[in-house]
Parts: structure tokens; sequence; C-alpha cells
């Protein structure tokens, strides 16, 4: 199929319930990312060369991610996160997803197909 992005991106994403830590700003909390979501989303920037025309259509993402253990939650959020601004200009762009769960205890990783959806097909 054309106008479709895959790629292989090495490195265990943070849950994104998990990736928020709190701080204070003089008296003020704030919530920022966590040390493991900045420095994922810090890899994703590394390994991903930036499309010189980024795509703009309403996409489908098929995202198998490979933990390092059982224990992370299936969570592709951070992934859409991370890719904004290199693949496509908003996350809100992905309307269709099919994520999946798999272990490589020495290869944590995703895997990621983007496509343009197409309508009609149900």
């Amino acid at each position: 199929m054309t106008n479709e992005v895959r790629l292989v991106v090495y490195g265990e994403p943070a849950s994104k319930a998990n990736s928020r830590k709190i701080v204070r700003f003089g008296n003020r909390p704030a919530s920022i990312k966590s040390d493991k979501a900045r420095a994922f989303e810090a890899s994703v920037k590394q390994q991903v060369k930036e499309l010189p025309r980024l795509m703009t259509e309403r996409l489908v993402a098929f995202i198998r991610i490979y933990y390092a253990s059982e224990r992370p939650d299936l969570d592709e959020s951070i992934i859409l996160d991370a890719l904004q601004g290199l693949i496509y200009r908003n996350d809100r762009q992905v309307r269709e997803k099919h994520v999946y769960h798999d272990i490589d205890r020495e290869n944590p990783r995703f895997e990621i197909v983007l496509r343009p959806l197409v309508k009609g097909l149900v």
C-alpha cells in the first residue's frame, strides 16, 4: 500500500498512567512527564527521521509493543505522542487503533504501521 509508514523503534515505552510525576514550582504543584517518559520520547526522536511532509489525513495505526516483562499495561498513548511532529501533525489524526502486547525480554520495542483511514469499509 502506498502512503503508509512502517517503523521499528527500540526501547520500552512508559505507560501514560505511570508517566507523570508531581513537582513544585514555588508553592504551586504541577504534573510533568516522568524521567522514563521523557527519556523514551527523546529516544524516539533520535531513532525516527521526520518525514519531509507530515501525514495530514485521518489514520489507522497497527502497533505491536514488545515489553521486557508482563508487568506493564498495554498503553500506546506515549508512542502516539512521541510520533507527533515526526510522522503526523497531531495524534488526534489516529482514528482507528489495533494494538497488541508482546514480550521480548532482550529487545523491548514497538513496531507500527500507519496508513490513511479509508472510509466506508464497514
